[in-house]
């Protein structure tokens, strides 16, 4: 009785847009999911993946790739970037690895190694493992020929 009012808070939550901070001086080692918007200062060591948005501020650092709904990115960024809707990348944004988003926009500035594909049609299931041992089905996007 008191889980199910628990979960409906919590899905409350996520649909009024709960937003995850990690601050300047943070650093995280190991892989970061989340069904909100989350937004990055500090560093993580390991994947990010999230169902909404994904910001990576000026001081933010990502050693690890992105998978989001859509993304900002101001810092830095050593990962592929698989981006299901629309990727902005500022002035300040440096990114070394493979872009692919439906819709990227980039501001004079940004510095990016890697190659980039835009217009992304389709969807390809990926199984990996999670912690627990059990597979969990992922996306990874591609291009139309």
């Amino acid at each position: 009785m008191f889980n199910k009012k628990k979960e409906i808070a919590l899905q409350g939550e996520l649909k009024s847009g709960a937003i995850n901070i990690i601050g300047i001086g943070t650093e995280i080692n190991g892989s970061l999911n989340t069904k909100g918007d989350i937004r990055i200062d500090g560093k993580i060591i390991g994947d990010v993946s999230s169902k909404a948005k994904v910001v990576i501020g000026i001081s933010g650092e990502v050693l690890g790739n992105i998978l989001a709904e859509n993304a900002e990115i101001s810092g830095l960024i050593k990962g592929e970037l698989n981006i299901k809707e629309a990727l902005f990348l500022t002035a300040t944004a440096k990114v070394t690895g493979n872009i692919a988003a439906n819709k990227l926009v980039i501001e004079q500035g940004a510095q990016i190694t890697g190659y980039c594909q835009t217009g992304i049609t389709h969807t390809k299931s990926i199984v990996k493992p999670n912690l627990n041992g059990e597979e969990e089905e992922t996306t990874r996007r591609e291009a139309s020929a």
